[in-house]
C-alpha cells in the first residue's frame, strides 16, 4: 500500500471543518480592514527566493524543494508567500493605478524541515501584505488586526512582541559590533551560528540552541543603534498601540528569519502552545519591491501559521463538525427514486442533505443517522408514498410531522430559514 510522504498530512473531516472555520473567519476579518485576496502559484523561479529571502539563510541553503525546469531554469515550491506577492505586484504593475495595495493569501508552503508535532514539510499560512504605505500607523494596524483575529478564534494568553531592525543607514554599525562580540564567544556557538557570523550575524539572535541563547543574552541591542527616523517610527508604532489598548513587549532578540526585513518586526505569541509559542509574525520590508526590480515602494506584512492554529481551535471546539440537517431514509424502489430527487432538490435549496440508498431496515438507517449527527430524518416508505406525504422526525426532540410531497422542499426550507 502506498503511504503518505513523511512530513506531509492528509486533512480529513471533521478536522477540515476547523480549517474552513479559520479560513472563513480570516477572509471576513481581513476584508473588513480593506484587504483583497490574491492567489499566487505555489511554484516560482528559484532566483526569486534567493534574491528575496537571502542566499545565506537556512531556508535557501537547506530547506527549499528545488528542481530543474525547462531551458536550464531552476524552479522551487514556495517556502513563503511574500516573495510571490511582491513578484505579482511588480509583474502586473499593480502599483500603476494606485501604489497602495492590500492583499491576503491563504495556502500551502513547502520546506524540508525535520517533521515534528505541529510542523510539517507542507505547512499552511495566512498572509497579509500592504504596499505603498510607510506610515507607522499601518504597522500598528496590522498588529491590532492580528490580535483581534486571534481573539475572534477564542485564542487566549496572547502577547505581542515588537522590535525594530533599523534600516540600511543604521544597521551596519550594529552588525559590526554584534559580529565582533559574537566572534569572541564563537567556541560557545552552535555550528550553524558559527557559519552565520560572517554572512548574517543578526540570525544568531534568533537561534534556539541553549548555548547560543546564553551568548546573545549580553549582545548589543539594535534599539541602541537606531537612526533618528527609525527611532521616531518605532516610537510612533508604540504610541498608537497604546491608544488602541494593545499590550506589547519590546523584544530586542526578535529578528525574524528572513533577510528582507527592515524597521518594525513583530510576533504574536500565545501561552496555549508549548515552546513553539508563536502563531504569527511579520514586519516591514521597505526595500524588497525595488530589490526585485520594481519601483521604490515601502511594504509590510505578516504570516499566520495555520497548522498550529488548527491545534488550538480544535481543542476548544472538538465537536465543530456537524451532521446533515436532513437525512433521507427511503425504503423500497419507488421511495429510492423519490429520495434521490428530494436529496438533490433540498441540497439545491440550501439544506444540508444526505441520503441512504442501501435498502437496509429502518432501524439500521436510524442508527446510521444518529452516528452521523443528523438533525432530522425524512422517512419515505410505502405508507408515505400512499399518503403522498413524507415523515420528518427531529432526532433530538423526537417530534415528527407529515409533510405533503408537493410542498416538501418549500416546507423544509422554511423550517430552517425560520
Amino acid at each position: 500500500m502506498i503511504q503518505l510522504v513523511r512530513g506531509f498530512k492528509d486533512i480529513l473531516p471533521p478536522e477540515s471543518s476547523v480549517w474552513q472555520y479559520i479560513e472563513n473567519t480570516a477572509k471576513q476579518h481581513f476584508e473588513n480592514f480593506g484587504f483583497k485576496e490574491m492567489r499566487p502559484p505555489v511554484l516560482e523561479q528559484t532566483e526569486l527566493f534567493k534574491r528575496s529571502i537571502g542566499e545565506h539563510t537556512d531556508i535557501v541553503e537547506k530547506e527549499m524543494y528545488t528542481f530543474a525546469g525547462s531551458k536550464d531554469t531552476m524552479l522551487t515550491l514556495r517556502p513563503e508567500a511574500t516573495a510571490s506577492v511582491v513578484r505579482a505586484y511588480i509583474q502586473h504593475k499593480l502599483y500603476a493605478a494606485d501604489p497602495v495595495c492590500k492583499f491576503y493569501t491563504i495556502g500551502p508552503m513547502f520546506r524540508k524541515e525535520r517533521p515534528q508535532k505541529g510542523r510539517y514539510r507542507q505547512f499552511h499560512q495566512i498572509n497579509a501584505e500592504v504596499f505603498g504605505v510607510d506610515s507607522p500607523y499601518i504597522d500598528a494596524q496590522l498588529v491590532f488586526m492580528l490580535m483581534r483575529f486571534f481573539e475572534r478564534l477564542s485564542i487566549g494568553g496572547l502577547s505581542a512582541h515588537l522590535n525594530s531592525l533599523g534600516c540600511p543607514a543604521c544597521r551596519p554599525a550594529f552588525r559590526k559590533d554584534l559580529a565582533e562580540m559574537l566572534a569572541g564567544h564563537s567556541d560557545k556557538l552552535c555550528e550553524d551560528c558559527v557559519r552565520r557570523l560572517d554572512k548574517n550575524p543578526m540570525r544568531v539572535l534568533d537561534c534556539k540552541v541553549p548555548s547560543c541563547r546564553e551568548v546573545v543574552a549580553d549582545a548589543p541591542s539594535m534599539l541602541d543603534y537606531l537612526c533618528e527616523d527609525c527611532a521616531l517610527h518605532f516610537k510612533a508604532v508604540q504610541q498608537i498601540l497604546d491608544k488602541l489598548e494593545i499590550a506589547y513587549e519590546i523584544d530586542p532578540g526578535l529578528v525574524r528569519g528572513l533577510d528582507y526585513y527592515t524597521r518594525t518586526a513583530f510576533e504574536i505569541q500565545t501561552e496555549e502552545l508549548g515552546a513553539q509559542n508563536a502563531v504569527a509574525g511579520g514586519g516591514r520590508y521597505d526595500n524588497l519591491v525595488e530589490m526585485l526590480g520594481g519601483p521604490a515602494q515601502p511594504a509590510i506584512g505578516f504570516a499566520v501559521g495555520v497548522d498550529r492554529l488548527v491545534e488550538l481551535v480544535s481543542a476548544k471546539f472538538p465537536a465543530y463538525d456537524s451532521g446533515p440537517q436532513v437525512f433521507i431514509l427511503p425504503m423500497g424502489d419507488q421511495a429510492m427514486e423519490m429520495g434521490a430527487q428530494f436529496a438533490c432538490l433540498l441540497a439545491d435549496a440550501g439544506v444540508i442533505t444526505e441520503a441512504d440508498f442501501s435498502g437496509r431496515s429502518l432501524k439500521a438507517l436510524m442508527r446510521r443517522a444518529d452516528r452521523m449527527g443528523a438533525e432530522n430524518v425524512l422517512i419515505i416508505g410505502e405508507q408515505e408514498i400512499s399518503d403522498n406525504a413524507a415523515l420528518l422526525r427531529n432526532m433530538k426532540t423526537r417530534h415528527q410531522q407529515s409533510i405533503p410531497m408537493d410542498r416538501l422542499v418549500e416546507t423544509i426550507r422554511a423550517e430552517f430559514d425560520g
